[in-house]
């Protein structure tokens, strides 16, 4: 199926790892022009090197910054020409129950999962309505719709990310400029499985081996397994795709049937 996505113009950030560099590269096979963003040159360069087709170019910046999306969507224009595609998708979590959760890690979750994005999309948004329309999508969690006591901040952070997601869809619906959530559950990528990830930071806490935190986690997940990085960047792509040309405003649970409801 052609998905419709050659030459569009895309910006991906958290692209060095997981469902980022996952989305990155398969943007990248369908023939988009892809800025992979991420606060890391080094690895930047290590993503890019992945890239097939010689579609990639990279870009170093923090989201949380309050400049960055400016900077951001300027360096697409100056590279590209265009923002056809927005994919906010930089975060992180860590396990950190609520009593000791500080000012500082409410803070840095809310400027991470909710102005970044918005900054953004702010800035891309117009330009894309002024172009005729875009793509938006932002890579929320299924902790957003369902919370999770292993870090309140990244739940109550996330269900504001799916907020503000259907806000910009309303806004710009008439411009063709959509706009769409990827709620995923449990992937298997460095977050989790990483040296010190969630499941060693689970563990920890728990006083169970990292093997058993995966276990006690798959065991929370109807599919009985976690999803892989592909599995989550091939829905953010079908939604930037012109195969979703009637889909916005939507919250896509990708989370292997976890938050147990429709909607």
């Amino acid at each position: 199926m052609d998905l419709g996505v050659t030459d569009k113009v895309c910006i991906v950030t958290g692209a060095t790892s997981g469902i980022g560099l996952a989305t990155a590269r398969i943007l990248c096979e369908e023939g988009a022009r892809v800025l992979f963003v991420a606060r890391d040159e080094d690895a930047l360069e290590e993503a890019l090197a992945e890239c097939s087709g010689g579609h990639g170019r990279g870009f170093a910046a923090d989201v949380t910054d309050p400049s960055a999306a400016q900077r951001i969507v300027a360096a697409c224009v100056e590279r590209f020409g265009a923002v056809d595609v927005l994919i906010n998708n930089a975060g992180t979590s860590f396990v950190r129950p609520l009593e000791q959760l500080t000012d500082e890690d409410w803070q840095m979750q809310w400027e991470l999962h909710v102005m970044g994005p918005m900054r953004l999309m702010r800035a891309a948004a117009a330009l894309m309505a002024e172009a005729g329309g875009g793509r938006i999508v932002n890579v929320c969690s299924s902790a957003g719709k369902r919370p999770s006591l292993t870090n309140p901040a990244y739940s109550v952070t996330k269900a504001a990310q799916l907020s503000l997601s259907r806000v910009f869809a309303d806004r710009y619906a008439a411009d063709g400029v959509l706009v769409n959530a990827v709620a995923p559950g449990a992937v298997a990528s460095p977050l989790w499985t990483a040296p010190g990830g969630l499941a060693d930071q689970a563990a920890q806490a728990g006083g169970i081996s990292h093997d058993e935190a995966l276990d006690a986690q798959r065991a929370k997940i109807p599919l009985g397994r976690f999803a892989e990085p592909e599995e989550i960047a091939a829905v953010v792509v079908f939604l930037c795709s012109a195969r979703a040309g009637a889909v916005t405003g939507a919250a896509w649970s990708a989370d292997g049937g976890t938050v147990p409801a429709i909607l």
